[in-house]
């Protein structure tokens, strides 16, 4: 079993401990090439995928190589042949890397004493991991329901505010809060709602970052009203809203007794170089999604953590709202283990000063194709977008880089940026790697689209 390196805590006074050193491998380095057997299981699993999971998913692996993503360890992902790919992707979900010791640590010690719970006693994982969580979230928000995805966050913070009356949902245009139903009636993007419509109904998308819009429709609507917004859009494309912009999205709603839910499931635990988005704002929501970092990379799990008066329904009748996985010990023991690892490594300081200087990067890299191939590079600690003039570059950017062994992530609702979301581990080395990686990557599609270049 791997060294969990904050099993005993440090003494108040000790410094804060040096992440988990891990070995830097060859990105894209592999054995010869692959031999009969190991073509043989790429054709079987594409073949399995085809047959049993999706048909679309199947083509889209073969397109990017046909590897089988088999192991991972801090910032890297291995297929299996032995290839090493840094990620800079994992949809915002690796802040502390892939099996991070002391989470996979805790998660080991879980799964041999009791994963699962009887539901029948009180569990006491769940009730540490609740308190660890609410000691970190703003100030009110202490109560914690913890479910098993980001999209499952989002329909318990959708009914808790039906429960209170606040049945009229308003969201944002480019926002992304899920593809369940009631999740993806607040996901604004015609292309997945139109399939599954009708949705819930008395929905309405306003422009992101427009105050006035909101509050144009909270006079309509009055204390009906329940607000999900993002700090940052993530999906959306890295949509960064001006200063303030949360401040007066929360005095609106106060204003006209809305309901308040800000959706943290990607941009919280750090990734925004703060441990929330609503750390730089005077917002006070009524409800917390969290997610994403909330698993350390090792088991999912989601939080929809509410003030005492919002959460009273749950709270009175624990039977109103319930999953029978959630909250289980295993999710919990990860949970709990990932928020001691990011205060103790301190990790919220590392997203931020490692964004800045990944953000400076990027911009250096990018600038002989601003205009050309790159219209725009904006971010906030280790959420990064790089938005092109063109949705087809964004497509061709990451086959580059895949092909220089590093892995990112398109935007589902924003088709032309691509989306950097590394995790706070990585070393000056790892960082080098991929500049330059986005460097070549940049040149060979520029002159493969017959873009601009402009010499710096």
């Amino acid at each position: 079993m791997t060294a969990d390196p904050l099993a005993a805590p440090a003494p108040a006074s000790s410094p804060v401990p040096a992440p988990p050193r891990r070995r830097t491998p060859v990105p894209g380095a592999a054995p010869e090439a692959p031999d009969a057997r190991r073509t043989e299981d790429r054709a079987h699993i594409a073949r399995l995928y085809r047959e049993h999971l999706s048909s679309g998913r199947s083509v889209l692996g073969t397109v990017l190589g046909g590897m089988l993503e088999t192991a991972s360890e801090g910032a890297w992902v291995f297929t299996e042949d032995g290839r090493a790919y840094l990620d800079f992707g994992g949809y915002g979900v690796f802040i502390l890397g892939h099996r991070h010791p002391h989470v996979t640590a805790a998660v080991h010690r879980q799964v041999d004493t009791h994963p699962l719970a009887g539901r029948v006693f009180l569990e006491p994982v769940a009730a540490r991991a609740a308190e660890a969580l609410a000691a970190r979230t703003p100030a009110g928000l202490d109560h914690v329901h913890f479910v098993n995805s980001g999209a499952e966050a989002t329909e318990a913070g959708l009914k808790l505010a039906r429960a209170h009356g606040h049945t009229a949902l308003v969201s944002t245009t480019g926002g992304y809060h899920g593809k369940t139903l009631g999740a993806l009636s607040a996901t604004a993007n015609p292309k997945y709602q139109q399939p599954f419509q009708p949705l819930l109904p008395d929905s309405t998308a306003i422009p992101y970052g427009d105050p006035a819009a909101l509050a144009a429709v909270l006079a309509r609507l009055g204390r009906r009203a329940c607000v999900i917004v993002e700090p940052v859009q993530g999906e959306g494309g890295v949509r960064i809203p001006p200063p303030g912009h949360l401040t007066e999205v929360s005095r609106l709603c106060r204003a006209h007794g809305a309901f308040l839910i800000v959706d943290e499931i990607q941009t919280g635990l750090g990734r925004l170089g703060s441990w929330w988005g609503v750390d730089t704002e005077d917002a006070r929501p009524d409800v917390l999604l969290v997610g994403k970092g909330l698993s350390g990379g090792v088991v999912p799990v989601a939080a929809m953590v509410a003030t005492a008066a919002a959460y009273h329904p749950f709270s009175r009748d624990p039977y109103l709202h319930t999953s029978t996985f959630a909250a289980s010990p295993i999710a919990c023991a990860a949970a709990l283990a990932a928020v001691e690892a990011l205060d103790r490594e301190d990790v919220v300081g590392r997203a931020q000063a490692l964004g800045e200087r990944l953000l400076t990067g990027v911009r250096a890299v990018c600038g002989p194709y601003a205009g050309g191939l790159v219209h725009d590079v904006r971010g906030r600690g280790l959420l990064i977008g790089l938005e092109c003039t063109e949705e087809q570059a964004v497509g061709e950017l990451i086959l580059e880089l895949v092909g220089h062994g590093v892995l990112v992530n398109h935007s589902l609702n924003a088709t032309r940026v691509l989306r950097l979301t590394p995790p706070a581990i990585l070393g000056e080395d790892e960082v080098r790697l991929f500049l330059d990686a986005l460097t070549e990557a940049l040149r060979t599609v520029a002159a493969r689209l017959g873009r601009t270049v402009t010499p710096h």
